[in-house]
């Protein structure tokens, strides 16, 4: 991931939360939390970012046991879809956060956060804090570690943009749990 910043003079990454030519056993065997992980990671890690279609509907079937490719490829056929997946609220409400926040618009601001959970990846981007659980079979608690360095002041407001909660947090350890798959997009207002 340090090639994302390395790299960001001269292209603007894509990232996509699948392909229509590989299907990653995490996705094979996570279910749902393994798509919402992520979904999330791709829709605020990069400056834009795609799925490819079934995705919003969770298909994870592989052609075979070990296989990474799709039982029903659409390399190989035209399939009519409905736009309808259960996964298309947290789509929707990921892109109304993305036109919001113009963090989210570029790689550059991108600086990562320890956690002191292996299985739980955080990340800021100018005034956003994201954390998600990328393991989809457990809840896990971590911190998203503020370094004082970033400049905000001792405490301060960190607001949920998924779920609309509120809380008070400081420069150092704040505490987060979340379950299978789920995310924290953090606005941070420093306006106690």
């Amino acid at each position: 991931m340090a090639q994302i910043l390395d790299w960001s003079e001269y292209y603007r990454p894509n990232f996509f939360a699948n392909t229509p030519d590989i299907l990653h056993e995490y996705l094979q065997t996570g279910g749902r939390p393994a798509f919402e992980a992520r979904l999330v990671l791709a829709a605020t890690l990069s400056p834009s970012y795609g799925i490819y279609s079934g995705y919003e509907s969770f298909e994870n079937v592989p052609v075979r046991e070990g296989s990474e490719e799709y039982l029903d490829s659409e390399k190989y056929e035209a399939k009519q879809r409905k736009l309808d997946g259960p996964l298309l609220p947290l789509v929707q409400r990921l892109n109304e956060i993305r036109r919001g926040e113009p963090a989210l618009q570029r790689v550059d601001n991108l600086r990562w956060i320890e956690t002191e959970q292996p299985l739980i990846v955080g990340y800021v981007k100018d005034d956003l804090v994201v954390v998600v659980n990328v393991d989809p079979f457990e809840p896990h608690d971590g911190l998203a570690i503020i370094p004082a360095a970033f400049g905000l002041p001792p405490t301060f407001f960190a607001r949920d943009l998924v779920g609309g909660e509120r809380y008070r947090w400081t420069i150092g350890r704040n505490y987060v749990r979340l379950d299978p798959g789920q995310a924290h997009i953090f606005k941070l207002e420093t306006h106690v």
